[in-house]
């Protein structure tokens, strides 16, 4: 490899960096604050105590202050690990393989960006649920549900993620061109509402384990255990609990996550490339 070349490849490598830093966490943060109230509701669907119990209809922002200071690090986070991922492996990986490197990239950025996620989810849902915990959260409950929702996130990551590359891919083919951000917020906004609709059951486990009271052990608070629970309860219907407001907030979350972000990821690029070129 020349100097030039590494030089090149280390640009590039610092692009997506500073775009998927940039614009992972606005998109991020735009979508979980507009689309805030579907996300209770869904919550409060999903809830052992009831929707109704769970607050109904009323205080559909609950919860919201720490979602604002925690979706534009998670989001960012995720997006680093997804595009730095397919930056480095890609060109060296024949394209017949591509699919299966999305799918690795969405798990390994689903795990990392979880370890923030997580904690902003527990607050989130017990406020949501109107859930008055005493003292403060430790440590341990923050991250109950960790691994719940790392199995609820990588599947849908891993459908999602891999369908939004192979939807922008087959209709840029199809008109011959570029595909424009609008283009690919719709694409986002498909590959969504089916990985929303494939990964609900998984959902309502997550966001019981997270609902559950403190005292509760972790052995109880397994998705086999609470799947099993859930289905004796509510029978087949709910397992899919939540889906409505789910579907909605996922697939308008979609349209505008990926809207915004291929949105953001042009004009960070604009910025950094007309930074290199005056220097």
């Amino acid at each position: 490899m020349t100097k030039s070349e590494g030089r090149t490849e280390g640009t590039n490598v610092q692009n997506v960096f500073v775009t998927s830093l940039i614009a992972g966490g606005a998109a991020g943060t735009f979508v979980d604050v507009t689309l805030y109230p579907l996300d209770t509701l869904k919550t409060r669907l999903q809830s052992m105590q009831g929707f109704l119990k769970a607050g109904g209809f009323t205080g559909l922002y609950k919860g919201i202050c720490p979602v604002i200071i925690g979706s534009a690090p998670t989001a960012a986070l995720f997006f680093l690990t997804y595009e730095e991922i397919k930056t480095i492996t890609q060109p060296k990986i024949s394209a017949k393989y591509h699919t299966i490197v999305h799918m690795g990239a969405a798990t390994l950025g689903e795990m990392v960006a979880c370890l923030i996620r997580v904690p902003v989810e527990v607050m989130k849902q017990r406020k949501q649920a109107l859930i008055h915990d005493k003292g403060s959260l430790d440590l341990k409950l923050l991250y109950r549900g960790y691994w719940s929702t790392v199995l609820r996130d990588t599947p849908f990551s891993i459908v999602q993620f891999p369908l939004w590359e192979r939807l922008k891919k087959f209709y840029s083919f199809y008109i011959k061109r570029e595909i424009y951000p609008m283009e690919s917020a719709i694409c986002g906004a498909i590959s969504g509402s089916i990985s929303a609709t494939v990964t609900t059951p998984l959902d309502v486990a997550k966001t019981r384990i997270m609902l559950a009271n403190r005292t509760m052990l972790s052995s109880q608070l397994t998705i086999i255990n609470v799947l099993h629970e859930i289905y004796i309860e509510n029978g087949f219907r709910g397992l899919f609990a939540g889906l409505g407001p789910r579907l909605m907030w996922i697939t308008l979350g979609g349209f505008i996550f990926f809207g915004v972000y291929e949105e953001a990821k042009v004009l960070t690029k604009n910025i950094f490339n007309a930074k290199i070129i005056t220097m």
